[in-house]
C-alpha cells in the first residue's frame, strides 16, 4: 500500500495545515486543511471513489486540489467579504 493512500497521513496534514492557518490568518491554509480532511475521510471510509483516487499519486493530488479549491470557495463565500459590504472612510485619520 502506498503512503499517499493512508488516511492518517492526510488527517495529520489537515491538522498541520489548520495549525499553520493560526499563524498565517488569511484563510489561505484553511481550504487546504479542509481538502486534506475530506481526502482523509474518503480514504478512511473507502468505496469506489477512494479506490479510483488511490490509483496513482497524480490522481490523488488532483483530487486533493479540486476538493481544496471547493473547500476554499465555500469558506470564501461564508467567511469572506459579503456583497454590498464596502468599507468607506468619511474622515482622514490625520485631521
Amino acid at each position: 500500500m502506498a503512503w499517499w493512500t493512508e488516511w492518517w497521513i492526510w488527517a495529520a496534514a489537515a491538522i498541520v495545515l489548520a495549525v499553520l492557518e493560526v499563524f498565517v490568518p488569511a484563510y489561505l491554509f484553511l481550504g487546504f486543511a479542509g481538502g486534506a480532511a475530506i481526502i482523509a475521510g474518503l480514504f478512511w471510509f473507502g468505496g469506489p471513489f477512494a479506490a479510483w483516487m488511490a490509483a496513482t499519486l497524480p490522481v490523488t493530488l488532483l483530487a486533493f486540489a479540486v476538493v481544496s479549491l471547493a473547500a476554499w470557495l465555500v469558506l470564501r463565500k461564508s467567511l469572506g467579504v459579503q456583497r454590498g459590504q464596502v468599507k468607506t472612510f468619511d474622515h482622514d485619520i490625520n485631521d
